[in-house]
């Protein structure tokens, strides 16, 4: 970020914390004039009230193809279950943990001799298709929302 002159603010977080640190970001965030965020590795369901102030407008990418092994380690339960496909989803956040619309899924062939380490970093080659897809999309403003489902205008 100080590379390219893009400010940089860390916040503190803690389950008690949360609400006061959500206030300052939608602070940060309105006087910036931001309208479109994009979750990366950021691992916290955000609340009610953030949702509510950028509806449609927080775009997050979980390491699996949801519905499945929605939550943390996913590559980890994905081994475990010894499934034959990985993905990755870009879907708008919500206060209920990656339940959001899903905008962008892909998915790619694994085999039971690759290992968690071979899927992680398989899916991160993955993951960064898939949500660069979905913010063109949405900055494009070809998805449209309607209830929990999208369509893409492509």
């Amino acid at each position: 970020a100080q590379r390219f002159g893009i400010p940089f603010h860390h916040f503190a977080l803690s389950a008690d914390s949360k609400p006061q640190v959500e206030k300052q970001q939608l602070a940060l965030l309105a006087d910036a004039g931001i309208d479109t965020i994009v979750l990366a590795k950021y691992m916290q369901v955000l609340s009610e009230d953030f949702c509510g102030a950028y509806p449609n407008r927080v775009i997050n990418i979980h390491h699996s193809f949801l519905p499945a092994f929605a939550g943390a380690r996913p590559y980890h339960q994905a081994h475990r279950r010894g499934v034959k496909i990985i993905g990755a989803t870009a879907h708008y956040a919500t206060p209920e943990l990656d339940q959001g619309p899903i905008i962008e899924q892909d998915v790619i062939h694994v085999s039971h001799k690759e290992s968690i380490a071979d899927y992680v970093r398989r899916g991160k080659d993955l993951e960064k298709v898939v949500l660069s897809r979905a913010v063109w999309w949405h900055i494009q403003r070809k998805v449209l929302v309607h209830q929990n489902r999208t369509v893409i205008f492509r």
